[in-house]
């Protein structure tokens, strides 16, 4: 997965980066109100515009990225100056009020975390396939605090058509996966593609639980 991942930044196959705001973000993050200056995690992040919309909301964002190229995109697109350095086994970039983090999500440990009161995955668990889903569920148990606030949009496909990434998420594995450490909110389903047979779901999630557990 990681290979693939990496090889469709280098060859430009990112047909799943949006060139604009995901419309759910701004139509439900401000619902879930989540307090100004409470740190965004954002999981898989790529050089998603959408977190350059929650540092305009006044949340730091922390993304994580494995491909250096996505993450060199988002830094030459933005403005203001950067600065790096490293920190936890990460090359860390800050950029404004975001900071990616190159390198695998996985090895990202609650101790980094500490500040992280938030998250957003647009991208993350539909990047994944079926055999690892279950493991970054329980990975982002782990790093948010209870009562920690976050906003998931899933993604299904035509019945039958089961390649990837981005992979097909149905609703009975999305509360599978969650269920046990997060209280779900199914808030919509979007229109299907047109010619790709894609629906989105959008889902807010509220960690329960004790830290870690």
């Amino acid at each position: 997965m990681d290979n693939e991942w990496l090889a469709r930044w280098r060859e430009g196959r990112i047909g799943f980066h949006r060139h604009e705001t995901h419309p759910a973000l701004v139509r439900y993050w401000p619902d879930l109100g989540v307090a100004p200056g409470t740190k965004v995690l954002v999981p898989l992040c790529g050089k998603s515009l959408d977190m350059r919309w929650l540092a305009g909301e006044g949340h730091p964002v922390l993304g994580i990225e494995l491909a250096d190229q996505a993450v060199e995109q988002f830094l030459a697109e933005g403005e203001g100056e950067v600065s790096r350095y490293r920190g936890d086994g990460f090359d860390i970039s800050r950029q404004g009020n975001v900071e990616l983090w190159r390198g695998d999500f996985f090895h990202f440990h609650i101790e980094a975390a500490a500040e992280v009161g938030a998250f957003y995955d647009r991208a993350a668990l539909i990047a994944l396939p079926e055999a690892t889903r279950q493991r970054y569920a329980f990975h982002l148990a782990q790093l948010l605090p209870p009562g920690s606030q976050g906003l998931l949009i899933g993604l299904t496909r035509a019945s039958g058509d089961e390649g990837g990434p981005p992979f097909s998420v149905d609703a009975d594995e999305i509360r599978e996966l969650f269920a046990p450490n997060f209280e779900l909110v199914h808030l919509a389903d979007g229109e299907p593609e047109p010619g790709s047979g894609f629906r989105e779901s959008v889902w807010s999630l509220t960690r329960r639980g004790p830290r870690g557990d």
